[in-house]
């Protein structure tokens, strides 16, 4: 291996990138959004927009607010649905040879399963993300994400109908993230990505309302970044499957304090809003500390925080 040019290349399950950056689903549109400002190849993996069985309107405006170090946002999952993903957005992302995890949510064990089932024959796919933060309108509206026995029964059903590989986004919104994060490893996932938003909320105080019109939205940026950093140090302990760090990675300074805390690979989010190049960037700075620092592979970092 030349140390000049130093392996970052990560395995997710069976599937391996060529780098450990990838984008956060809802941040990064469709891909399409972006081509004018990176090479979608050069990326890990893109990580799509949330896709449902059919297409949402999400909620209605404002629902996007800038915090301090951050954004609350609640956009309401929408989408085009799985046929018009399919049809309009994949070929596009085919033809940019980038590696594409598809976001997937829905109301129900059975809705995700159709999801799963339908993507697996969809050339192009590389990977599902199961979004569980998503209430189980069968369970009252509770998130299958705050349950354990929950969040290992969709994994276990969506894992008997798809040979891709798994990955399961983890809600912050829990008493103990790493109990969840075993109970999915259970239920047959390929890896874990946190953390999702935070829940949080904003008023103005001029009109003396809440200024997001669904009230409460999602906290991201780097606000969120320590708790984070934080939790995946605390699930890439319990669980042997690899862990993808989420939550206001913005440098590549922050990818690598992730990684060194026990992330395979890393996402990407907010920081997209704010510098269409980030990922681009980001991968650059890793690739220039490495050589500074004469580490041959990316690998070498993972967990290093711990030993």
């Amino acid at each position: 291996m030349d140390i000049d040019r130093p392996d970052l290349s990560v395995c997710i399950g069976a599937l391996r990138l060529p780098n450990p950056i990838m984008t956060a689903s809802g941040t990064f549109g469709y891909g399409r959004e972006y081509e004018d400002f990176v090479d979608l190849s050069s990326i890990g993996a893109v990580v799509v927009k949330g896709i449902s069985l059919k297409p949402r309107p999400g909620n209605p405006p404002p629902r996007i607010v800038e915090t301090a170090c951050g954004m609350l946002n609640a956009i309401g999952l929408e989408n085009v649905g799985l046929d018009r993903f399919v049809s309009d957005k994949m070929p596009f992302l085919r033809q940019a040879k980038c590696r594409v995890i598809v976001n997937v949510l829905g109301e129900s064990i059975e809705e995700y399963c159709s999801l799963a089932e339908r993507l697996s024959d969809v050339e192009g796919v590389s990977g599902i993300e199961l979004n569980i933060s998503c209430p189980n309108v069968k369970k009252g509206g509770v998130a299958f994400g705050t349950s354990e026995t929950m969040a290992h029964g969709i994994t276990s059903a969506v894992r008997k109908l798809t040979n891709l590989p798994i990955i399961v986004k983890l809600s912050p919104n829990v008493t103990d993230i790493a109990s969840m994060a075993s109970a999915v490893e259970e239920g047959g996932a390929d890896a874990v990505s946190l953390i999702n938003t935070l829940i949080g909320m904003a008023i103005s105080v001029k009109t003396k309302k809440p200024i997001l019109a669904n009230v409460i939205g999602g906290l991201s940026g780097p606000a969120i970044k320590p708790i984070a950093l934080r939790m995946v140090y605390q699930v890439a302990d319990r669980v042997k499957i690899p862990v993808i760090g989420i939550g206001g990675i913005s440098t590549w300074q922050d990818a690598i304090e992730f990684l060194l805390a026990g992330a395979t690979a890393i996402q990407v989010g907010t920081a997209n809003f704010v510098n269409p190049k980030a990922v681009d960037e980001i991968r650059q700075g890793m690739t220039a500390y490495l050589v500074e620092e004469k580490i041959k592979t990316v690998a070498e970092l993972i967990g290093e925080a711990k030993r």
